[in-house]
């Protein structure tokens, strides 16, 4: 394990951090930190900058709350650079956005790679400009009972697949419960955070009560 005097801060006594989202594994910010700040952030266990703009130690999160508990810091191989493995409390950009990396300045013809997030994000975008010819758009103008009405045709169709052992079919009607369930969610105002922070839970749970067992 390195120490902090083992690391290289610049001429103002800065060490860059990038700051990544422990569970989406998504660049979330790129800030600094000085020693004081690298300092209160491995005894809080919770990211503290040094902002270069109001020459002042930053506490992420202290007036916004959108707090960021640390996982681990990794120092790069220059020992002149850090990665932040965080959980975040609500958006790491101060405008809002769940990232502070929004703009694209290339994207070759392979695209983005798939994700849930982006797959939620489209799908909010659908509800909020309903374009026409859209099947996201059809469902969200119908509302809540015809989506529940899907998300339980699919349920049923993926019962089907399973029960006749369809490997392939199977994981098409996952995809298709998987789709409506997230429109189900946009509709509901329900995040893939939210989705996520209670799956972490319940295997905190777990973990417990299989620690009791071996006990």
């Amino acid at each position: 394990m390195l120490t902090i005097d083992e690391l290289k801060f610049d001429s103002h006594g800065l060490i860059p951090a990038i700051v990544v989202d422990a569970t989406s594994k998504k660049v979330l910010t790129l800030a600094y930190m000085n020693r004081e700040s690298l300092g209160i952030s491995l005894k809080e266990k919770r990211t503290c900058f040094w902002s270069r703009s109001r020459q002042e130690l930053w506490r992420k999160g202290e007036t916004s709350g959108n707090v960021q508990h640390i996982r681990t810091i990794v120092a790069d191989c220059d020992r002149d650079a850090l990665v932040v493995t965080v959980d975040k409390e609500g958006p790491a950009c101060h405008l809002g956005t769940d990232s502070c990396f929004n703009d694209p300045l290339f994207i070759s013809e392979a695209g983005e790679p798939f994700s849930v997030e982006g797959l939620y994000e489209l799908l909010q975008g659908r509800k909020e400009n309903l374009p026409e010819g859209s099947y996201t758009t059809y469902l969200f103008q119908k509302g809540l009972d015809k989506i529940l009405k899907k998300v339980g045709e699919e349920c049923t169709e993926v019962i089907i697949a399973g029960k006749a052992q369809d490997k392939r079919e199977t994981v098409y009607e996952i995809a298709d419960l998987a789709y409506h369930v997230l429109v189900l969610m946009v509709e509901m105002g329900i995040s893939v955070e939210d989705i996520r922070t209670e799956l972490a839970s319940r295997h905190v749970i777990d973990h417990k009560v299989k620690q009791e067992k071996m006990v």
